[in-house]
């Protein structure tokens, strides 16, 4: 029996050329245009040479993004919980979806890919990012491609689109990254808690990074040998990759780290719990009027609305350094005035 060949149709709600295949519509382009007619004879051309996936040919990009976001809450995790990578595909995907939402992906390419980098550069992103996130749209094809959800040739012909080189497109440079001068770290000492500060100098004296430091416990630290105690982290960046990471402690480190040590080897060593208490009693100390007879009598919070946490996590520890560099400018800015 000869196979009926779809006929190529206008949908007005979106003026696009459509033509159906076993039971789904396949949206071609603007109606009449070069571009769709060529999609038309592609695609009687697989349907008629046998080589027609109804599923693969129908995925939209849109629909792709989702199902690639809801894969990789799953696959990127640690301790329990969505790394970093998943905001970061979800940024690298949102000018994909704005652009191309209700594209199918057997139309997309190397061309389309390119301009999605385009709306990266007009949207001022730097060059490095646009190479990543462009490496993660890619990504999500391989996935796509190996789980055959999609056509194998988008996958093959994207991966062939070479990222951005210095000096050779519009795209923003982004500043190199230098390291902080030591006097503005000591600027910034005075407005950190003593826990706080401690973390910045155990870092100055080991090198470890600030996902490390934070997360710091006496159950994870080997001090049999006097001279150099080793530090193991429960979890760490290169954890999903088998790798071990050792960070000793010297005589310094471990001055810095003795006051905090506690009984309990499973209790972090920093802990916003104890900043926040001795913040308390320094405001206590501080106070020029007396106490009420019924302000010692009361009870803390059962339930307050932000508790703080047994640790810091990495980004509230970026933050509070953030914000103590602001009260450092200020105060600077301030004895400035005053001088003048």
């Amino acid at each position: 029996m000869a196979r009926r060949i779809p006929q190529y149709t206008f949908h007005k709600p979106t003026g696009q050329a459509r033509g159906r295949l076993k039971g789904r519509s396949h949206y071609l382009g603007p109606w009449n245009s070069p571009q769709s007619r060529e999609r038309y004879e592609a695609l009687i051309s697989r349907y008629l040479g046998g080589m027609f996936d109804v599923d693969r040919e129908s995925v939209t990009i849109g629909r792709l993004a989702v199902l690639y976001v809801d894969y990789a809450e799953t696959y990127y995790r640690k301790n329990d919980k969505p790394t970093s990578e998943v905001s970061a595909i979800r940024s690298a995907l949102r000018p994909l979806v704005k652009k191309y939402s209700r594209e199918t992906v057997a139309h997309f390419g190397p061309r389309k890919l390119k301009d999605v980098r385009e709306v990266m550069i007009a949207a001022g992103w730097t060059r490095t990012g646009i190479n990543v996130a462009i490496r993660r749209i890619v990504r999500m094809l391989r996935w796509a491609t190996e789980n055959e959800r999609i056509l194998p040739s988008v996958y093959e012909s994207c991966r062939s689109v070479t990222g951005l080189r210095w000096g050779r497109s519009a795209a923003r440079e982004s500043a190199p990254v230098k390291p902080v001068d030591l006097q503005h770290v000591e600027a910034v000492k005075p407005f950190l808690s003593r826990q706080l500060a401690a973390m910045v100098d155990l870092q100055l004296a080991t090198g470890m990074r600030p996902g490390e430091v934070v997360i710091m416990r006496l159950a994870d630290i080997d001090t049999t040998r006097p001279d150099a105690w080793q530090y193991r982290p429960h979890t760490h960046k290169t954890q999903h990759h088998g790798r071990a990471r050792v960070v000793f402690l010297g005589p310094r480190a471990q001055a810095l780290l003795t006051p905090f040590l506690t009984p309990d080897p499973e209790r972090y060593l920093f802990s916003p719990a104890d900043a926040e208490a001795d913040r308390n009693a320094a405001r206590r100390q501080e106070r020029r009027s007396p106490m009420t007879p019924s302000q010692p009598a009361r009870t803390p919070h059962a339930d307050p609305a932000r508790p703080p946490g047994e640790y810091y996590e990495r980004t509230s520890y970026a933050r509070t350094i953030t914000r103590a560099l602001q009260w450092a400018n200020r105060t600077t800015e301030s004895q400035e005035k005053v001088q003048n």
